[in-house]
């Protein structure tokens, strides 16, 4: 069964040194990855990982046109490497008429992060894009930091509730630095979660109890490159002591299922 890393980022080679930094210096750790196209290739080759999901957050409305047609073409070059994920912000105007975009240019979902793009994920502006795009495309959304509120898991549930047909991912256990506070609003709705960026912190044993709380058929294997190496990462997931079907789930089976209802 191919292996899907759901949550890659990708930035241009002339801008990716100064969009790893700026990363970095958010989280204010140090990065590992350089973010640049041929170094995932290399890394998945590496670690045997057949396709990734990639995307790039547009920080401000007037990069989301930019950001999408990048996916896109980068896309288009690795047709078989590659699935794309283009990128919307609260502020941008004709947000359904960009949804119709997406999906012309061959792009198979979306991914948001309020964090860096400064809105809440239940912005009433958001609404109509939600509405737009449920039952069609996907949306892999940042979840979670005590450092701010723009997508706590009580925001997320409110997305949830009003959009039952939206198919969500909540990143980073539902809630990064925040994954109990996740379980008590996500753990009876029906979105997705990925397991990027957390495991290294919640351990091992936490890391397995939370995927089989929520079970495995909800979650996805996400490395969050550049920040973390997809090799590391995905030795880190093998090394929880999962069954072959959970492992198979989170690798194969959820993506592609996801995949298969745009």
């Amino acid at each position: 069964m191919p292996i899907y890393d759901f949550h890659a980022h990708i930035y241009p080679e002339k801008i990716a040194q100064k969009a790893v930094e700026g990363v970095g210096n958010f989280y204010n750790i140090k990065m590992n990855e350089n973010g640049t196209v041929p170094r995932l290739l290399e890394l998945g080759d590496e670690a045997g990982i057949d396709r990734f999901i990639v995307h790039s957050v547009a920080t401000g409305a007037r990069q989301v046109m930019s950001v999408n047609d990048f996916i896109s073409a980068t896309v288009h070059e690795h047709p078989d490497r590659f699935v794309g994920f283009g990128t919307m912000h609260a502020d941008f105007e004709d947000k359904c008429k960009e949804a119709e975009r997406m999906v012309e240019l061959g792009l198979s979902g979306v991914k948001i992060h309020p964090d860096s793009q400064l809105f809440n994920v239940d912005d009433p502006r958001m609404f109509e894009f939600y509405e737009c795009i449920e039952g069609r495309l996907p949306i892999l959304v940042h979840c979670g930091d005590y450092r701010y509120d723009f997508d706590s898991p009580e925001r997320v549930r409110n997305v949830l509730m009003r959009f039952p047909k939206l198919t969500f991912i909540a990143a980073h256990f539902g809630g990064w630095s925040v994954q109990d506070l996740a379980v008590e609003y996500l753990l009876d709705t029906g979105c997705y979660l990925d397991c990027s960026s957390s495991m290294m912190y919640l351990g091992n044993k936490r890391s397995k109890e939370l995927i089989r709380m929520y079970g495995a058929e909800r979650f996805l294997f996400g490395s969050d490159y550049p920040m973390w190496n997809p090799v590391s990462e995905l030795e880190r997931l093998r090394s929880l002591g999962l069954t072959e079907k959970e492992l198979n789930l989170m690798l194969s089976e959820n993506p592609e299922k996801i995949l298969a209802k745009k």
